[in-house]
């Protein structure tokens, strides 16, 4: 036979269906499925060399998602027309996929993995992203590649109050809370999100709900890869081990590693140079006639310092830099940094420091979204960089990585819940965090500083928003644990979690939490949750001593902004033929002026540096779409003399006739000297022709009538 089909089929709560089909396509990989829900299908692959290079101590994974255009029927709009490097959604999707693989292959697997996943079919009701953890799983499993799986992961939404799995578009615009999470059968191992500022709670209940329905894709997983008899995977040499050799590494230097974490310095270099003084020390232990590895040497060293700083919080309560368990490091804050900003901020946390900017722009600086199920524009953008400098180190700088991506991306999703509606903002808006010092939790910092920022731009913000980082060292042989609020870039390392929430007083707007650790009950992680949340509004307040709320305008060289709402009917008039009126409205006034028809409504954006400019373009289009009313009085002005009478402009726009004798009530033979054009007139309209549509002004019906004159 050509193909050697093997197909699961895994129930949904609602009653749809995911397949999950081997045997059919790429079929040299060394696991290779098709998953499928509704129209959508993804194809995952997954290869592992067999060959192992020698000194490598980490898990060389790559995790790359992509989405073919030819799945929606699209053919992308890049000036190549077609695919290149991945895109930044592509990319957090990616990384999505790469957090709940990675923890779960053997630490001693150190071959080269490579999992491509592609969407070749789209749905909007079936959302790619939310299968592709679940696609990735399968390709392994359908492989002889060692993995602690399987694993899924599923998209949760609480819409009208409603727990839902995996929702389409359609209903997702509505939700109060969005989450992703992956899992495997025992644990919750990634979760990343946004929501409406919700209590603890209700993410625990979306948490538990999740779980539920990963368990049952997890189940499945392991049946398929029965099915497929692909149980025995694959023999490896793993890492070199020598007992001898590390017994007498912890002999020497564990004690000593030890009184260094005990030192409780608030600096980390402090601390570094102490840990490689003591690594010194024993390296000159070793004789000249010794064959030592001293990779092995450094890898036992790096273990006990780990242990050493577990036991040092489990034990003692204490944190490396002599903090509390649930302490967050001092705080500084300063708005107004960059003068010439629209809007700063410099935010301080112990050693990690983001400056952080806000831009506003025109609708002409909207980012163009061009994804298989997407084409639009969005309107608030935040950037994150990470320079080497900022961890004393030398980088090159080669552009924002995915860390940087998945870092702004944090960010984003915690600061749009509390930025003004669409109707109320006419800008876009850019924020920048620049990480100039980084030790724990810069994506939180710039949380922080990014909402100072957008506090002094004098944007009208829902609520002040923070952000903290959470970590969790547990011990499973005693059942100790010991949860860690605002950690160091060390604790990350040796810590069993590292949990990011961010939120405004009244509740959470977003979460990405990664864990390590097989057995992190439900309890604990309520625990974490509160104790975060305290942490948050311990940083909330210190931010407030700052700017509690927004400013009471823009900054003087601020772009003005101002939207005005018109009947859909009225677009085409404020456009003119060929857009020759909104042309003719920027070029008089100077400023910037863009429409666009949604919700039934056309919305007209006017930008600009000064008040004058902003005046005349506003009168302009308000003329325009102002409907002329039968018996009001306008001030106009003469536009063109004829003989029988004078044109006057009396609305922005809008001519009406004058006739010669609507001007007095004398009688006048001709129009000489009577009037002359850009003369201001008071007039009234008094009729609208139904069929042409011309307005019939008087002048005369406003001045007092003379005594023998008819009635």
């Amino acid at each position: 036979m050509l193909f050697n089909i093997v197909t699961k089929t895994i129930p949904l709560p609602d009653g749809r269906e995911i397949t999950i089909e081997t045997g059919k396509l790429a079929k040299q990989a060394d696991g290779s499925v098709v998953v499928r829900m509704g129209n959508t299908m993804l194809l995952a692959t997954v290869v592992a060399n067999k060959d192992i290079r020698e000194g490598i101590d980490f898990l060389p994974l790559s995790v790359d998602y992509q989405e073919k255009f030819a799945s929606a029927g699209r053919i992308p709009g890049s000036f190549m027309r077609r695919e290149g490097k991945l895109s930044d959604h592509e990319v957090l999707v990616s990384r999505l996929v790469d957090r709940v693989l990675r923890p779960l292959f053997p630490d001693d697997y150190h071959a080269e993995i490579q999992v491509n996943i592609m969407l070749m079919s789209a749905d909007e009701e079936a959302l790619p992203d939310a299968l592709a953890a679940l696609a990735a799983s399968a390709a392994i499993a359908a492989s002889d590649i060692p993995f602690g799986g399987p694993v899924s992961e599923v998209r949760v939404a609480k819409i009208d109050g409603q727990l839902l799995i995996n929702p389409g578009t359609s209903v997702l615009e509505n939700a109060t809370l969005e989450l992703l999470v992956g899992a495997t059968y025992q644990d919750i191992t990634m979760v990343e999100g946004e929501m409406n500022e919700v209590s603890e709670e209700e993410v625990i209940e979306a948490l538990k709900f999740a779980h539920e329905v990963i368990k049952q894709q997890c189940l499945a997983v392991k049946e398929f890869e029965a099915a497929v008899g692909n149980i025995v995977k694959r023999e490896y040499i793993g890492d070199v081990q020598d007992e001898a050799l590390e017994a007498r590494v912890r002999e020497f230097c564990y004690d000593k590693v030890y009184a260094v974490a005990q030192l409780g310095s608030k600096n980390k270099n402090v601390r570094k140079e102490a840990a490689k003084a003591v690594l010194a020390e024993f390296l000159e232990t070793i004789g000249e006639e010794e064959e030592v590895s001293i990779s092995l040497v450094k890898r036992y060293f790096h273990d006990l310092e780990y242990d050493a700083s577990r036991r040092l919080v489990l034990d003692e309560r204490k944190r490396l830099d002599g903090r509390a368990l649930d302490e967050v490091r001092p705080i500084a804050s300063e708005i107004d940094f960059l003068p010439n900003a629209h809007g700063s901020a410099l935010f301080t946390r112990g050693e990690t420091q983001s400056l952080t900017t806000v831009t506003l722009g025109t609708k002409n600086d909207e980012q163009i979204i061009d994804t298989p199920l997407k084409y639009g524009y969005s309107k608030f953008l935040l950037h994150y960089n990470f320079p080497g400098f900022s961890t004393g180190e030398v980088k090159p700088n080669r552009g924002p990585g995915r860390r940087e991506v998945g870092h702004g991306n944090l960010a984003l999703r915690a600061l749009k819940k509390v930025l003004p509606a669409a109707e109320d903002n006419p800008y876009t808006i850019r924020i920048v965090s620049d990480i100039l010092e980084s030790n724990g939790s810069s994506s939180m910092a710039t949380v922080c500083a990014g909402s100072l920022a957008l506090m002094d731009a004098g944007l009208k913000i829902k609520a002040p928003v923070s952000g903290i980082a959470m970590g969790l060292i547990s011990d499973e042989k005693t059942g100790k644990y010991a949860v860690l609020s605002d950690i160091l870039g060390d604790e990350d390392h040796l810590g069993d979690m590292d949990f990011k929430v961010t939120g405004t007083e009244k509740g959470i707007t977003a979460c990405q939490m990664d864990i390590k650790v097989n057995g992190l009950s439900f309890e604990v992680l309520s625990e974490a949750l509160l104790q975060a949340r305290a942490g948050r509004l311990h940083i909330l307040g210190e931010m407030n001593k700052t700017i509690k709320e927004h400013r009471p305008d823009l900054k003087p060289h601020t772009p003005r902004a101002v939207i005005i709402k018109i009947d859909r009917e009225m677009i085409g008039a404020v456009i003119g033929p060929g857009g020759k009126v909104v042309q003719d409205i920027q070029k008089e006034s100077g400023a910037t002026v863009s429409i666009e028809e949604k919700d039934g409504a056309g919305y007209v954006s006017i930008f600009s540096a000064d008040k004058t400019s902003m005046d005349k373009a506003v009168s302009r289009i308000k003329g325009i779409i102002l409907v002329p009313e039968i018996g009001e009085v306008y001030s106009g002005k003469v536009k063109s003399i004829m003989p029988f009478g004078a044109f006057v402009e009396f609305l922005p726009g809008k001519d009406g006739l004058l006739h010669i004798s609507e001007i007095k009530w004398e009688r006048i033979e001709n129009m000489d000297g009577v009037l002359e054009v850009g003369e201001e007139v008071q007039v009234k309209l008094v009729e609208v022709d139904k069929k042409t549509g011309k307005y019939r002004l008087s002048r005369k019906v406003l001045l007092p009538k003379p005594e023998n004159k008819n009635a």
